[in-house]
């Protein structure tokens, strides 16, 4: 049965090669990247900020947070990406958002999984979509990128832990005051006995603003929460803000 098996995979791979999700050339295998995409992905990791991930361009030694952190400390503990927002980043949201291209999810969470922290007493939530929202694009990408990392059982899953109990317009065009403004009180906690003293990690698709993943931390830390931290695909750095 596995040599048949595996003769089948192989037929299947010689008539349906795997593509590379940045730009479709055939790949080496699923979920893989070609050289050329993989080389152009700018990925992240130390020295950064150990607040909000920014990228330092020197080290200043473990701990350090940005002056932006110091001067307002965001409602998280910490948030960390795979890679900066660049052209194949972006590529990648996009076909995951509006193209209905779900099996994307586990190309990013792939390259997510070395963030994931220490320890197997998270609780896994997704930042959430308005159900109108939902019932337009067909599924939350957040969600889809949270089960699939979730995949090894080592943390809990809670895809309904948070709700959008309110719809809110898009991000791009306000200035901080206002984006802080436009999402205050658009999230709520369904258990907040399920919340009370655990550990979040809050899964988003791409880290802009920030006021988004502020605004659920700031109501997953008041339903008692002891720890949220914020694990996405991809993030902005300070010097482009196209905003979500």
């Amino acid at each position: 049965m596995r040599a048949i098996a595996g003769l089948a995979d192989a037929a299947l791979r010689f008539a349906l090669p795997p593509r590379c999700p940045g730009c479709g050339t055939i790949a080496a295998g699923p979920h893989q990247f070609c050289l050329d995409c993989w080389t152009a992905m700018r990925f992240l990791g130390a020295p950064q900020c150990a607040r909000c991930g920014e990228p330092f361009e020197i080290d200043p030694g473990k701990g350090a947070e940005c002056g932006a952190c110091l001067a307002e400390p965001p409602a998280y503990d910490a948030m960390r990406a795979a890679v900066i927002y660049g052209p194949i980043a972006r590529a990648l949201a996009l076909k995951l958002k509006y193209g209905r291209r779900p099996g994307i999810a586990r190309t990013v969470a792939i390259q997510m999984r070395r963030h994931l922290p220490a320890g197997d007493d998270w609780l896994i939530a997704p930042v959430p979509l308005h159900r109108w929202r939902i019932w337009s694009r067909g599924y939350n990408q957040s969600a889809l990128i949270a089960r699939a990392l979730a995949e090894d059982g080592r943390q809990t899953l809670a895809l309904d832990l948070i709700e959008r109990v309110r719809a809110t317009p898009p991000l791009r065009s306000q200035g901080p005051v206002a984006r802080a403004k436009t999402v205050r009180g658009a999230f709520a906690i369904r258990d907040r006995g399920r919340v009370k003293g655990r550990k979040i990690l809050l899964i988003d698709d791409v880290y802009t603003t920030g006021a988004t993943a502020d605004a659920c931390a700031r109501a997953l830390k008041k339903a008692g929460a002891s720890r949220v931290e914020l694990l996405c695909w991809a993030r902005v750095v300070r010097d482009d803000d196209p905003a979500r």
